[in-house]
């Protein structure tokens, strides 16, 4: 996808989350990350788009500088949390948009440039916390464009799960396979002791294949639904150990 397309996105579901924020109990659990009410998810995304915004906007090339606990210090009165939200937001959209297409600076995952990864990374981020954002309001979910989630499948299987740092791994080589019903995209993970390498397409071989639309994958396989909504073909502990070892918390 485009770095506009991602950009947009950003845009669109920060404003999505801060108007579920509007509507939600500051102090209301978020059933998805169950050590947090609303006004912790909102300071950590409110701290994450400031944190970004920082290496983007700043150029900065080398890890380091202000951790979340210093960018948001005490955090805003729980009557200023949808506004803060959308100041981070618009100010990380403001720092994307004018940057230029050859900017240099610290990244953290595989992509063309240094400004596709942080549109890329902060657009998916901000989406799924949206949806935790809903959740905990007990408002209708919004759904995704099936380009859009299908990109967010790709990053979590082909980005994050392959790092060095994956707790993904299988005593016996295994593999499994992902594949979206309405958008012509696949992935297949190989998986062993080493950790996981992903490469494109469903492979007939694989232990177990699961199939969906993007967006139910998307939300299966970043932990925020289950997976009823899949078909689930083969050995289904296979699809199990994933869900049970693969949780982003955040970048």
């Amino acid at each position: 996808m485009e770095v506009a397309v991602h950009i947009d996105a950003l845009r669109s579901e920060g404003e999505l989350m801060a108007a579920a924020v509007e509507g939600s109990d500051p102090g209301a659990p978020v059933p998805t990350c169950p050590e947090w009410a609303v006004r912790d998810l909102v300071r950590h995304m409110g701290g994450v788009h400031r944190w970004a915004t920082g290496y983007v906007a700043g150029a900065r090339t080398e890890v380091g500088g202000p951790g979340l606990d210093e960018i948001v210090g005490v955090g805003p009165d729980d009557a200023e949390l949808a506004g803060w939200l959308r100041q981070g937001s618009a100010a990380l959209v403001g720092a994307l948009t004018a940057a230029p297409a050859d900017l240099v600076c610290w990244t953290f995952l595989p992509a063309p440039s240094p400004l596709a990864m942080w549109a890329r990374r902060q657009a998916h981020e901000t989406a799924i916390h949206r949806v935790d954002a809903q959740l905990a309001a007990s408002t209708a979910v919004d759904t995704f464009a099936p380009a859009f989630a299908a990109d967010g499948v790709d990053e979590l299987l082909a980005c994050f799960v392959p790092r060095s740092s994956t707790k993904l791994r299988a005593e016996v080589p295994t593999r499994l396979a992902v594949r979206c019903r309405d958008v012509d995209a696949a992935w297949t993970l190989h998986l062993d002791g080493d950790g996981v390498t992903t490469v494109p397409g469903a492979g007939a071989d694989a232990a177990c294949t699961v199939t969906g639309t993007a967006g139910d994958l998307y939300l299966a396989l970043w932990n925020r639904a289950g997976p009823a909504a899949l078909a689930i073909e083969g050995d289904a502990s296979v699809l199990d150990l994933f869900l049970e070892r693969v949780n982003v918390r955040w970048s």
